[in-house]
């Protein structure tokens, strides 16, 4: 007998959220194989089994909390076959003439017996077969609403609170919640963390956001030239992303209080350029970071940006990939945003938003031109980052992205 335990995640992950069972009650596991998947606040996460043997219990139900070290599934030896299954030898009894004396309490205890083996043959998670055991309620008589047959927690509740005789007109019309104007859905650990720390961000920073826009021209004519040598050479395609990068890495180092970050009463001055590059994915933004932008050229990042998103929207990212950083990029603009007042990420004082790119008007010398205009947007936390270096960080960014060709001298 071997139990299986939340593994220690991170320094900082104390819970995860039961996500997915890989095996049920009565199923075989090899060692190190998977049995189920948890979510954390950045990442999910599968635990193996350490034996082999057969799943005997699942201690708790998909979308229950869990913390570090509890048990949550217990494994058994075995070939396979189902453990609760020894019972039905009970609906036997070798005193005949008591039994058969009182012939009403004989069918009474066979029913019982029955009712007792369908209600262990139920495939069931454990959330309700708890619920089913503290109501009362036989697991049998339940009717699931997956497919599959599997009874959850929600399938005990309705059927418990389902009229035991005919309803009155008026009860039939009662649950207004089931007229299909309204869902309830329980918020993912992720996107339940991701509110939690936006709002403490809020709360906790003198935030302030400070604009300016970017003609792109430039930056597209030099993409354009250079992009089939680039992945002719590289193998990767060059993107806005590398530019916005360089531009930011040279920005922060005339700039270093953007790069820092506050601990109680101190300033913490950060001397590498760990850029973080937000993703969006179904399960909501996450940050991976680019280590040393500062060190990589432009295939570089270019690449590992393409590796980090590929790994965000297949759910393979690990906590190395997203802890720390140092400053973050966001681009609002891959949605068609066209101006947004981007959150701080964390404990870092500065966070730049990219938008999408728009043809307007601009005056150029004494003529109007029509350019490819992007606006990009500073936050701050004002408490760290005065007026004068949040507005001369934007400039500098845009004065590189207007003039692109000092980037790639520079890389």
């Amino acid at each position: 007998m071997a139990e299986i335990r939340v593994p220690e995640l991170a320094e900082s992950i104390t819970e995860g959220t039961i996500a997915k069972w890989l095996k049920q009650p009565g199923e075989s596991v090899d060692k190190g194989e998977f049995i189920v998947e948890l979510e954390t606040d950045k990442v999910n996460v599968e635990v193996i089994s350490e034996e082999a043997g057969v799943i005997q219990e699942l201690l708790a139900a998909e979308g229950d909390t869990v913390e570090v070290g509890q048990v949550i599934a217990v494994v058994g030896e075995g070939s396979g076959a189902p453990a609760a299954q020894s019972v039905a030898p009970a609906a036997k009894t070798e005193e005949a003439p008591e039994v058969s004396a009182a012939p009403a309490q004989q069918e009474a205890a066979a029913v019982q017996t029955a009712d007792q083996s369908a209600t262990e043959r139920t495939i069931a998670s454990p959330a309700a077969r708890k619920m089913a055991r503290e109501k009362g309620i036989d697991l049998a008589s339940v009717s699931p609403v997956d497919p599959m047959g599997r009874v959850r927690a929600q399938d005990v509740s309705a059927h418990g609170t389902a009229p035991k005789a005919p309803a009155a007109p008026a009860k039939a019309s009662a649950p207004a919640k089931e007229d299909g104007r309204e869902t309830r859905e329980k918020m993912t650990r992720r996107r339940q963390t991701i509110a939690k720390r936006l709002l403490e961000v809020r709360q906790s920073t003198a935030m302030l956001t400070t604009f300016n826009e970017i003609d792109m021209t430039a930056v597209m004519e030099l993409r354009k030239r250079k992009k089939d040598d680039f992945f002719d050479k590289n193998d990767v395609r060059l993107g806005f992303m590398s530019f916005f990068t360089k531009a930011v890495v040279a920005a922060l180092k005339k700039y270093p209080y953007v790069n820092s970050e506050i601990d109680g009463d101190e300033i913490i001055l950060k001397h590498y350029f760990d850029i973080g590059i937000a993703v969006s994915t179904e399960g909501g933004l996450v940050v991976p970071i680019v280590r040393d932008a500062d060190r990589k050229n432009f295939a570089e990042i270019e690449s590992t940006i393409g590796e980090l998103a590929t790994k965000a929207r297949d759910n393979k990212l690990t906590l190395g990939d997203m802890s720390g950083g140092s400053f973050t990029i966001t681009n609002g603009g891959v949605f068609g945003s066209l101006l947004s007042t981007p959150i701080l990420n964390g404990t870092q004082v500065g966070i730049l938003g990219m938008h999408t790119i728009q043809k307007r008007p601009i005056a150029v010398g004494d003529n109007v031109e029509i350019r490819p205009m992007m606006y990009i947007a500073l936050s701050y936390d004002h408490r760290v980052i005065d007026g004068k270096d949040s507005v001369g960080f934007l400039k500098m960014v845009k004065e590189l992205l207007e003039n692109p060709e000092d980037l790639l001298l520079g890389s």
